[in-house]
């Protein structure tokens, strides 16, 4: 997949632009809404409308770790 661009919102979703194809859990494809070049993947795991982000985690107070470890890719 060329040209696809993952941002880590700090406490919130992850921001994933550029052409994507999407699967769940049992390789059922999820379909990205029309016209979205960039969707908001929840990482909180409180999200009404998985695996999109709905807003849940700034009311929930979710906490993500500080920063990615190093060397863990």
């Amino acid at each position: 997949m060329a040209d696809v661009s993952i941002k880590v919102r700090p406490n919130g979703p992850y921001l994933v632009s550029g052409p994507i194809d999407l699967s769940d859990a049992d390789g059922n494809p999820v379909v990205i809404p029309e016209g979205k070049t960039t969707v908001a993947l929840c990482r909180c795991g409180a999200s009404t409308t998985k695996p999109f982000c709905d807003g849940t985690h700034s009311k929930i107070g979710f906490d993500a770790a500080a920063k990615a470890v190093p060397g863990s890719a």
